[in-house]
């Protein structure tokens, strides 16, 4: 049986994992701007350079607590293709339903400061999504609350 990680190194694990979501989300932006026209493109922008902030963010939070931070993926397979922007609408809100669930992780795994900053990009994240997609959810960072509330919304 594995030995159950240590308080630091599950807040480092859940950190990593954070930062290789702010990775993904910066990519999937890319993709999104490309598709996105007018006031959604501004929002596309403003919303890659939260994710590119906060990415350099929990970068140096992975040095402090003794790791080396997860470097970004050359690419990332999208989870659907993305070729409208009603697409790219549906993909970012995707994307912020991820990043909510990372940092809903590393708010249980972390203490003091970095629960409290990982609080504040996990509700980012939420107002995002529920931008990107129109509606909120009820539990943000909960991936199958948010899947629940899409169905809902298109039935």
């Amino acid at each position: 049986m594995k030995p159950e990680p240590s308080p630091g190194g599950r807040a480092l694990e859940a950190a990593q994992a954070a930062l290789a979501a702010e990775h993904a989300a910066a990519y999937g932006y890319g993709v999104i701007g490309a598709r996105s026209g007018g006031a959604r493109a501004a929002q596309a922008r403003e919303s890659y350079g939260g994710h590119l902030a906060r990415r350099d963010a929990l970068a140096r939070t992975v040095r402090e607590l003794g790791g080396a931070p997860r470097p970004a993926e050359a690419a990332y397979a999208l989870p659907f293709e993305v070729r409208t922007p009603a697409d790219a609408e549906r993909l970012a809100a995707e994307i912020e339903d991820r990043v909510a669930g990372a940092y809903s992780d590393l708010v249980r795994a972390a203490e003091g400061p970095l629960r409290r900053e990982a609080a504040d990009a996990l509700s980012a994240a939420a107002v995002r999504a529920a931008r990107w997609r129109g509606v909120g959810v009820a539990f943000p960072g909960l991936t199958e609350r948010a899947d629940e509330a899409q169905r809902a919304q298109h039935s």
